[in-house]
């Protein structure tokens, strides 16, 4: 947490390409936020968010006086400080759940994302790629028993869902027209139709997508 000058509205440093950043940004949209999105290159950072972000990354949400640098967190803390729409369940054993899911994203599916976009080890990309690919096939059949991840609202692990999800094509990942995809294909259509998943792409964003 860092300490900043009082500031009049919330200022949100992101990576146009990422897709941690791309995650709160739904968030974001979907709770209707006033917000200042400033795109930046984590290369070359902004003064304030090495000033501001011990670790020196992208995202960093900047709420007047509080600084926040983990994806989870960050959407966590707007779904509390914005709670209309709500995108955790009421209920304690309901938002652990949704959070475990959480978890399982960031350690199961997000490290295979990020070593296919590096690109940086071809033959450790193709065996993400594969597992990847592998493992949302395995889940599909799940998409056909509720309209989102395990709920019927759209909830914020659907918000971390839908960018790796949208990255698909980039990546190289084509998921066979099946009976068993069907459901998983199903999701993505809900997902990229809504208002607020629109309103959260970048340019480069929308250019991952034919």
């Amino acid at each position: 947490m860092g300490v900043v000058a009082k500031r009049s509205s919330m200022t949100y440093f992101s990576d146009a390409q990422d897709h941690y950043s791309h995650r709160v940004r739904i968030v974001l949209a979907e709770k209707g936020v006033s917000v200042d999105i400033i795109d930046a290159d984590p290369k070359n950072l902004p003064e304030e968010v090495t000033d501001l972000n011990p670790y020196g990354s992208l995202p960093t949400l900047v709420d007047r006086d509080l600084a926040l640098y983990e994806t989870k967190v960050m959407m966590e803390y707007l779904d509390e400080r914005f709670p209309h729409p709500p995108l955790l369940p009421v209920y304690p054993v309901a938002r652990a759940q949704s959070r475990l899911w959480m978890h399982r994203i960031e350690k199961d599916w997000s490290p295979m994302v990020d070593v296919i976009l590096a690109g940086k080890n071809k033959e450790a990309a193709a065996k993400a790629r594969k597992e990847l690919k592998d493992s949302l096939m395995a889940v599909a059949p799940i998409f056909a028993e509720m309209n989102f991840f395990m709920s019927e609202e759209f909830s914020i692990v659907d918000c971390c869902m839908a960018p790796i999800l949208w990255r698909l094509d980039a990546m190289d990942i084509n998921l066979p027209s099946t009976k068993q995809t069907k459901p998983l294909t199903d999701y993505m259509d809900r997902l990229f139709e809504r208002e607020s998943f629109q309103a959260s792409l970048t340019e480069l964003e929308r250019e991952m997508r034919p």
